[in-house]
């Protein structure tokens, strides 16, 4: 059924809008590994106004569920395709867009998970519409191999967040335990693993691809992994909220280290 609807059209309609500079598909649509379940990502890069107004009705054309304007993370419009398909409409500054990568790539700061996913979205996207073809100048600029000191401050500030600093997720989610606070014990485990995963992606220098699929994208392209990489997050998962846990957390964070101490790049 998919195949009936001509979604090309829906992007020369939205690159038919004056506001628009640059139209890019990103996600697994754009690595050519979607499966029946993908979504489209769509990123849309204007400049001036694009009003929730002109969008809809150019949506409504292809979309039977439409909600417009959500702004839970970035500016988006979340629609359903009339083929039961799920698209996701992102609307983005390429000016602010351009100062986020700036401050990872060239001049190497490092956040608390997730540090390289922009760097990812501009490398793998595919662009669709590039008026003046400042989206694909961008993607050529950033296309550098992975700069030694932002894979240091990734590295450095992570892993002191695993465990080892008085603020640190390891102990958090000990106490949260120990009180029989669930909720917190998640949250935290959360925190923990967006900063381990950070860890692994710097060391084997390969940007983040975000948060759906780490394990198995570590296991077929990062060549540096912690010892019993899947073992210790199968014993977490299984043992998340009993005593049991905290030994699985305490060996993904040493077993992590002695990569890192053996790496000879850092």
């Amino acid at each position: 059924m998919e195949q009936t609807l001509d979604i090309t059209k829906l992007w020369d309609r939205l690159a038919s809008c004056p506001g628009v500079e640059a139209i890019a598909l990103g996600g697994s649509r754009a690595a050519g590994n979607a499966d029946e379940k993908s979504d489209y990502d769509v990123y849309v890069y204007v400049c001036g106004e694009l009003t929730a107004g002109e969008r809809e009705p150019i949506l409504a054309a292809y979309c039977d569920r439409m909600e417009i304007d959500n702004r839970y993370w970035e500016r988006e419009d979340n629609c359903r395709l009339k083929n039961g398909v799920d698209l996701d409409i992102i609307y983005r500054s390429l000016p602010d867009f351009e100062r986020g990568l700036r401050w990872v790539v060239k001049e190497g700061n490092a956040s608390n998970g997730y540090t390289t996913c922009m760097w990812h979205n501009l490398n793998t996207c595919r662009i669709l519409y590039d008026r003046d073809g400042r989206l694909a100048a961008l993607q050529q600029e950033y296309a550098v191999p992975y700069p030694k000191i932002l894979k240091h401050n990734i590295i450095e500030r992570n892993l002191k967040l695993l465990g080892g600093v008085l603020p640190s997720y390891d102990m958090q989610i000990k106490k949260a335990r120990q009180r029989g606070d669930f909720v917190s014990v998640n949250h935290r485990t959360a925190a923990f693993l967006e900063s381990y995963f950070d860890v692994i992606f710097a060391l084997n220098e390969k940007t983040h691809p975000g948060e759906k699929k780490l394990v198995s994208l570590c296991l077929s392209q990062c060549r540096l992994l912690p010892a019993h990489f899947e073992e210790n997050l199968d014993g977490l998962f299984a043992h998340l909220f009993d005593g049991q846990g905290q030994r699985y957390i305490g060996d993904m964070i040493r077993e992590l280290r002695e990569i890192c101490i053996h790496s000879p790049t850092i």
